[in-house]
């Protein structure tokens, strides 16, 4: 699987299981550094996503990985460090400038933000994003562009 410049791939998914799996297999587009944007409702499967992303650059099982609605930072390091973000509950972007993405940027990092189509800043800065949709009970729609 190669992307390009301007590539969108589309992928369909039935189970959390198959969206863990096609994050393992997007692992390979997300070559760090890179700031994607996890765009998609609550509950779409933004988490489960990032719980094959962040197992296939050997930066945390699955199960370790949890939404960081909270917390707003999870980082997962490994060979390759994975920092999962979610700025939902963030409303200015003086908000957002206190998490130091610049900084997160700064070395070999995958940073994949929940939310983060909110501000205008990093849909500038991003590399791209993850489109996840609900299209059935547990049928979702994985949308990757890449810029």
């Amino acid at each position: 699987m190669a992307a390009g410049t301007g590539a969108v791939i589309e992928f369909t998914t039935s189970s959390a299981d198959e969206t863990i799996a096609l994050g393992v297999e997007l692992a390979q587009l997300l070559t760090p550094p890179k700031l994607i944007l996890l765009r998609g409702d609550l509950g779409a499967g933004k988490t489960t996503l990032v719980k094959g992303i962040a197992a296939a650059l050997g930066a945390a099982e699955p199960d370790a990985v949890t939404s960081p609605t909270f917390t707003l930072v999870h980082e997962y390091a490994g060979p390759v460090r994975v920092l999962h973000l979610d700025v939902y509950r963030l409303e200015t972007e003086r908000q957002l400038s206190t998490l130091g993405i610049e900084e997160m940027l700064e070395g070999e990092n995958l940073v994949l933000i929940e939310w983060g189509e909110k501000f205008a800043s990093l849909i500038e800065r991003s590399d791209g994003a993850l489109d996840i949709e609900s299209i059935g009970e547990d049928t979702r729609r994985i949308r990757l562009s890449l810029k």
